[in-house]
């Protein structure tokens, strides 16, 4: 699942007081809560404010017209004074007071306060965007109409448009912080800026022929209300729009990159290249794992985990009855026409349904809460296929729009079923991203920063050991789909080892690629665009085995102790019962949980 739940933008997070912003409004008020509760709600109210594109994701339409510069320097000092004034306030409650439940909440938003405040001292801000995520790559999600803005009002459409009329002044500040970045040596791999310039110029974003431009399909389904009279106003101020604001700040940002950019980049690959670089990328280690465990340790970890699936990848190849090495094996999957039996989209979808269909039965025996949210597979659009792997985007707590499973193909005779497809229906879909997501959401008796919040090690790890499910939920028979379910643990593995060899220094991007390719089925491109995933968010890709890893150790802990009386289905409910939580604030729960099972 990409970052859409959000650690918002490189980790980014809140903002408050604003008085001293020049280019910034602060819609906010001033409140000093006393109690945890109000602190808690005052806290995510003023989040909502001013990161209202995070609001419109969870169907909160309150702010759909606003577009802070939320990389601005002015609103970034305005944030972190916020971040020490709730700190401030958390310093008045009496934690031995609290329940259970109420403990927990204190140490999430203690937790997150520590963190984005560290993260701000390393000058995430400095890289605004990259070729993997930000808001030029999220923008035409939101303006093509298939996304999470609604277009169903007069007031939708108007939204909308002053969204469009900032959008220019969200690229000029990210052009200053990317000069910024270059007069402090804080810049992109030049492999990755390669990446970002025709992201900018793609033709979907930057057509003037308006029919073809992704910004208008809110006007191509108006809502049936509209009258023609309206209809005609909305395309024409659309047209306007996109050719005024849309193509000139994507193609002024494209130009930028290429002619100043590109020039200043680095020929390096990992973060202990840039200053401070070794102290960065450790903050990020922890801040991505929630745990202490320093790169060095990951690594190591890493390092057993390869070992011991590229053991359970021998069986499988001895299964086949191939009789080269491991390395030929593992490619030959990737050409092998037994894997590659779809023809159609539409068969590969079905494919995703009818693993639904198979492992329904057995999820009531896992759960006894489910969500309610509703849930949809679907082909990631044409524009951003390229570039995208498949995602979960959840859906909106009122459960109008449902959680929505997305798969690139932009071959579908290529889809390979040894790349993982049941292992990665378990993790993006059901139970993984949908059931704990939607599950989070749906719990109103959560403070809405816990509701709407995401950890990474927990809500990957989580989806990863969903996917460790497989044999329980009768998948994996076929050796193909089995190699693609090993295939999953072990990229999960290899990021262990990349991600830390990469940012330690001690690998390089070709290094990387060749170590991935010679354990993983991907071909050469799916790889390179992994490793230069983990080359722009060091640290990001360590949480989802780090998190899997303490789940199975908590289940097969309390399995142990509790013997009979564990429940699989409770233990599961427990888990997910207050959502997103950082590793060590999740042991601390589950260990009341077992007492209380005795």
């Amino acid at each position: 699942m990409k970052n859409i739940i959000s650690k918002t933008l490189l980790g980014l997070g809140l903002v408050i007081s604003l008085a001293s912003c020049r280019k910034t409004d602060s819609p906010l008020t001033k409140i000093t809560p006393t109690n945890l509760d109000s602190i808690a709600a005052n806290y995510y109210e003023q989040y909502l404010k001013l990161y209202p594109l995070e609001a419109t994701s969870q169907g909160d339409l309150r702010y759909n017209d606003q577009l802070p510069i939320n990389i601005d320097k002015d609103f970034i000092s305005g944030e972190v004074a916020f971040y020490h004034s709730v700190q401030d306030q958390l310093g008045n409650v009496d934690y031995k007071s609290l329940s259970d439940e109420d403990k927990v909440v204190y140490d999430v938003l203690d937790y997150t306060l520590k963190d984005k405040i560290e993260a701000y001292g390393y000058h995430p801000e400095y890289i605004p965007f990259t070729q993997f995520g930000g808001l030029p790559l999220n923008f035409p999600l939101y303006g093509s109409g298939e996304g999470s803005q609604p277009f169903n009002t007069e007031k939708d459409y108007e939204d909308w448009l002053k969204r469009m009329e900032k959008f220019p002044e969200w690229m000029n500040a990210a052009t200053e912080n990317f000069r910024e970045g270059i007069t402090n040596k804080m810049v992109l791999p030049r492999k990755l800026v390669l990446k970002m310039i025709p992201q900018m110029k793609a033709e979907e974003i930057i057509t003037s022929d308006f029919e073809k431009n992704i910004f208008s399909g809110p006007v191509k389904k108006f809502p049936k209300n509209f009258t023609p009279e309206q209809k005609e106003k909305y395309i024409k101020l659309y047209q306007d729009a996109v050719a005024k604001n849309i193509i000139p700040a994507y193609t002024k940002m494209g130009d930028f990159l290429e002619k100043e950019y590109l020039p200043k980049s680095r020929e390096t690959d990992g973060y202990s290249s840039l200053p401070k670089g070794d102290k960065i990328y450790k903050f990020y280690t922890k801040s991505w794992t929630t745990t202490n465990k320093t790169p060095e340790e990951i690594n190591k970890i890493g390092l057993q985990q390869v070992a011991m699936l590229r053991a359970e990848m021998e069986k499988v190849k001895q299964q086949v009855g191939f009789t080269g090495t491991l390395e030929e094996f593992i490619t030959s999957v990737t050409t092998d026409q037994k894997a590659m039996p779809y023809k159609t989209s539409k068969e590969v979808l079905d494919g995703f349904n009818g693993i639904l269909a198979k492992i329904t039965p057995k999820l009531k025996t896992m759960f006894s809460v489910t969500p309610k949210t509703k849930f949809e597979i679907r082909q990631t659009e044409k524009f951003r296929e390229a570039s995208a792997s498949a995602e979960y985007i959840q859906g909106t707590p009122d459960g109008k729009r449902p959680g929505i499973f997305y798969m690139p193909l932009p071959d579908p005779s290529k889809f390979n079923v040894t790349s993982g497809m049941e292992s990665l229906f378990l993790h993006e879909a059901i139970p993984g991203h949908h059931y704990q997501v939607s599950l989070q959401q749906e719990n109103e008796k959560l403070p809405k920063f816990m509701r709407f919040g995401w950890f990474g090690a927990y809500g990957e790890g989580w989806a990863h050991y969903c996917e460790t499910l497989g044999p329980e939920f009768g998948l994996y028979t076929d050796p193909y789909q089995k190699m693609g379910y090993l295939s999953d643990q072990m990229l999960r593995a290899v990021r262990l080892v990349v991600d830390t060899g990469i940012h330690t220094g001690q690998m390089s991007r070709e290094e990387a690629i060749t170590y991935f390719l010679s354990n993983i089925a991907y071909d050469e491109a799916g790889a390179t665009a992994e490793v230069e995933r983990y080359m722009a968010m060091p640290g990001q890709a360590l949480g989802y085995k780090i998190g899997s890893l303490r789940i199975r150790e908590l289940r097969e802990q309390y399995q142990k102790q509790l013997g009979k009386k564990f429940s699989l289905a409770k233990f599961h409910d427990e888990l997910l019962s207050q959502g997103c939580l950082p590793l060590d604030v999740l042991n601390r729960k589950m260990e009341l949980w077992a007492k209380k099972q005795k």
